[in-house]
């Protein structure tokens, strides 16, 4: 199998955990308002659901969104994606009275096979709008897991992905 040079390559159809990046074309603030934001988390969660992905971590920002998902077929997380990016573009599209306009340029995925890789990608993308400079703790911002998170999973967990290192990750996030 040959890669295209000028994307990165998608290999879906294993059963995991998968780690996904995704940016808005010339990274433009398309997620700028709340309401576009809510619209977008809101039919993140939708497409999950039906496309039976559990999300496990998840981060949308105004021109990029980071995720962690597990599936039991990867081609139902591909079509996730598909859907998402299809419906979400057609919606900000309508908002925006901007019919046609590409919004979503690439994503980028990882299968994660190591459960310390796993464990750092968890925090990454509840972090990530600290790491952006939004908000100085996770909780406080609304389009991201780490509210859900800690009410959801037992505190050694919690306390196990919040220990975890992340700044020696390699991850795209140029955004």
């Amino acid at each position: 199998m040959f890669d295209w040079p000028h994307a990165p390559p998608h290999r879906f159809g294993d059963a995991g955990v998968y780690f996904v990046t995704a940016g808005t074309y010339k990274k433009q603030p398309w997620l700028a308002s709340p309401a576009s934001r809510d619209q977008f988390q809101a039919l993140l969660f939708t497409v999950a659901r039906e496309e039976d992905c559990r999300l496990q971590s998840w981060c949308v920002l105004t021109n990029h969104y980071h995720l962690v998902a597990a599936t039991d077929d990867g081609s139902r997380l591909e079509r996730m994606l598909t859907r998402l990016h299809t419906k979400s573009a057609l919606d900000l599209n309508e908002q925006d009275r901007t019919p046609g306009r590409k919004v979503w340029f690439q994503f980028r995925d990882t299968q994660l096979t190591y459960e310390r890789s796993w464990l750092a990608r968890l925090r990454y993308v509840q972090e990530n709008a600290v790491h952006h400079g939004i908000v100085r703790r996770a909780t406080g911002y609304r389009w991201c897991s780490a509210s859900w998170f800690e009410e959801r999973f037992d505190r050694a967990f919690v306390k196990t992905v919040s220990s975890m290192k992340i700044d020696a990750l390699q991850v795209y996030d140029d955004f």
